[in-house]
């Protein structure tokens, strides 16, 4: 486990030394690259918030059992009542009564904002694309 803890930590160290590189030498506002790996580190965000948000409550997959270790006492006629409200894809909720909710609440704003920046970043890498592209084909052509 330990091993296995390492070599993600090393694979983390070693992404964000990438990712700062071009920050450091200022070329990240003409780099398609670097927002195009935004944009994939964005969704792999929003993947992981995903996640976090549907195995809610954390430590335990029974409702009633997270509800306990979270204070608070369930309501069965409540989640019965709002069966679909806990059983959609979006946006995420596992209410154990009316005025409680075991999903964090930054995780709805979060699957909304990750993806919206993600298509912002890839929006972008294709205009600097488009740029360098007219660019480069303006400066052979006046060059000939």
């Amino acid at each position: 486990m330990a091993v296995i803890l390492v070599l993600i930590c090393l694979a983390l160290t070693t992404a964000v030394w990438f990712w700062s590189l071009p920050l450091f030498l200022g070329t990240w506002r003409s780099s398609p690259a670097w927002f195009i790996w935004n944009a994939v580190f964005l969704l792999v965000g929003a993947g992981v918030t995903y996640l976090i948000g549907s195995l809610a409550p954390l430590g335990s997959l029974d409702p009633e059992e997270g509800c306990h270790k979270a204070g608070q006492t369930p309501d069965r006629a409540y989640r019965s009542a709002n069966f679909d409200e806990y059983t959609r894809w979006f946006p995420l909720h596992n209410k154990c009564h009316a005025g409680y909710d075991l999903v964090p609440s930054w995780v709805n704003p979060a699957l909304v904002a990750l993806p919206a920046l993600a298509l912002l970043c890839l929006a972008y890498a294709v205009l600097l694309a488009v740029i360098q592209r007219r660019t480069r084909n303006k400066g052979t052509t006046c060059a000939t």
